[in-house]
């Protein structure tokens, strides 16, 4: 009898694996990381421009503190604010424009979706439940050239980010980096980054995913 197996034709070797970074990419945290820093004011009494802090969103949390706190107190400083972060700064943010979509973009061609982020892992996920978005998986607690590492040993092809942070870990995952302008730094900051494709917003990847990957099938 005839074998009914279908062999596809032109599949692409390795599966589509997108990574997303969280902040200012998926999620417009800003709100809630603003919301958990008015805690920490509360509850250190050190003064901390709070507007400054979510302008540059982007490295980890305690280099951040860093710019406000003595070098010895960043560890508990930080364990201030992480211990607020649940109550305080997941409910106030939003999902930025696209998100969700482009996320379901991936899926739909049948790839897996990624979340890598500076963000530590727990407080990730708090915001991508609340949320509903519901990547495949999220790492947390990696920088640049860390989120690089991570992005290799999953198999991205292509790292979505809104920082030169994140232009940094694509280049060293050899993934494609395409840039978003909704966080801290500009098109031409993306650009001179390194970053292969820029766009305004999310809005505009799931078309763009589309022709990448019928590029990749063809």
């Amino acid at each position: 009898m005839a074998s009914t197996v279908q062999h596809p034709v032109h599949h692409p070797v390795h599966p589509l694996t997108v990574g997303f970074d969280l902040d200012m990419t998926l999620v417009d945290s800003r709100p809630g990381i603003a919301a958990a820093y008015r805690v920490l004011v509360a509850e250190t009494g050190v003064p901390i421009d709070i507007d400054l802090v979510v302008s540059r969103l982007g490295p980890p949390l305690e280099v951040e503190l860093a710019h406000w706190f003595p070098a010895a107190e960043v560890p508990a400083a930080a364990d201030l604010y992480r211990a607020a972060y649940p109550d305080h700064a997941i409910a106030p943010s939003t999902a930025l424009a696209g998100a969700r979509e482009s996320v379901a973009a991936v899926r739909a061609l049948g790839g897996r979706a990624i979340v890598v982020t500076a963000k530590n892992e727990p407080h990730a996920k708090l915001h991508l439940a609340y949320l509903g978005i519901d990547p495949d998986t999220v790492i947390g607690s990696l920088w640049a050239e860390a989120k690089g590492e991570a992005l290799r040993e999953q198999g991205a092809q292509v790292y979505v980010g809104d920082h030169t942070g994140d232009v940094r870990g694509a280049r060293v995952a050899g993934a494609l980096s395409l840039g978003v302008t909704t966080g801290p730094c500009d098109a031409a900051e993306l650009r001179t980054a390194g970053a292969d494709v820029v766009l305004e917003d999310l809005t505009g990847f799931p078309a763009w995913l589309a022709a990448f990957e019928a590029d990749r099938a063809a």
